[in-house]
C-alpha cells in the first residue's frame, strides 16, 4: 500500500494545498501522474469547480488531474486509475456517494494492489476502516460506517487541543474518549494541522509540524514526536 494521508488542505493565510504541495509531488514520483480524483466531499462547491482548484495546484507540481464525475462508470474509472485523490468537505456526504456508486471495494482493491491513494481531511477519514471519528455533520445517511479500511486505527484530522474560549461543550478529546468508550479495541491518531501519514509499501512513517495524540482505551492520550517510530499503528 502507498498513502498520503494529510490532516488539512490549507494552514491559515497560505494558499489553498500549498503546503503540502511538495509532499504529494514526492508521493507521486518525477513521471507525470493522471489522477482520479474524488470530489464527493463537496457539497457547496460543484465538481467542476473543486476539480478545477485540485487541478491546477497538482498541475503545479507536474502531475494531472479528472475528476471521476466526469466518467459514465465510475468502477472502471476507479479500475483504470493511475493514483487515486480524495478531497476533503463532508465525511457524510462522501462515504455515501462512495456507497451510491459501488466503489468500497473497487478502491480498496485498487489501492491493495499498490495504486497510491492521496486524500486530505474526509479523503484521510476514508482510508480508515470506519468514518466514525470524523468532525463533521451527519448531514446524510451514509447507508453505513464502514470506509475502505486500508489503515487499522482511525484518524481524527484537524485535531484541536483546546476548548474555545467562550466554549462550555466537551473538547476534542473528550469527544474522542466517547468513541472509544464504545469502540474498545480501536487506536485514534489526533492528527494536528499541518501534518500528514506517509505509507509506502505499507510502512508508516509521519511529517508535520506537530506530533501526533494518541488515544487508546485504559490509556491516558499521549504524544508520538516527529521523529519516533510509528509502526504501532499498524
Amino acid at each position: 500500500m502507498n498513502l498520503l494521508l494529510i490532516s488539512n488542505s490549507t494552514m491559515v493565510g497560505e494558499a489553498y494545498l500549498d503546503y503540502p504541495k511538495k509532499d504529494i509531488a514526492n508521493f507521486l514520483g518525477t513521471t507525470q501522474t493522471k489522477c482520479l480524483f474524488i470530489p464527493y466531499a463537496g457539497v457547496t462547491v460543484s465538481f467542476d469547480n473543486y476539480e478545477a482548484k485540485v487541478k491546477s495546484r497538482f498541475n503545479e507540481v507536474g502531475h494531472e488531474i479528472i475528476s471521476i464525475h466526469h466518467f459514465d462508470d465510475p468502477v472502471k474509472a476507479v479500475e483504470e486509475a493511475e493514483a487515486i485523490v480524495v478531497g476533503g468537505g463532508n465525511t457524510w456526504q462522501l462515504l455515501r456517494m462512495i456507497h451510491d456508486n459501488n466503489l468500497t471495494e473497487a478502491i480498496r482493491k485498487k489501492v491493495l494492489s499498490g495504486t497510491k491513494y492521496i486524500g486530505w481531511s474526509a479523503g484521510s477519514n476514508l482510508a480508515c476502516p470506519t468514518i466514525k471519528t470524523t468532525n463533521d455533520m451527519p448531514i446524510i445517511d451514509p447507508m453505513g460506517f464502514g470506509a475502505l479500511n486500508l489503515i487499522p486505527f482511525q484518524i481524527n484530522p484537524h485535531y484541536l487541543d483546546a476548548n474555545p474560549e467562550g466554549h462550555g461543550g466537551e473538547t476534542r478529546e473528550d469527544r474522542i474518549l466517547e468513541f472509544l468508550e464504545v469502540n474498545k479495541e480501536t487506536t485514534v491518531a489526533g492528527l494536528r494541522e499541518g501534518c500528514m501519514f506517509i505509507i509506502l509499501n505499507g510502512k508508516i512513517s509521519y511529517k508535520g509540524i506537530h506530533s501526533l495524540r494518541v488515544f487508546k482505551y485504559g490509556s491516558y492520550p499521549y504524544e508520538v514526536e516527529v521523529d519516533e517510530d510509528f509502526e504501532f499503528l499498524m
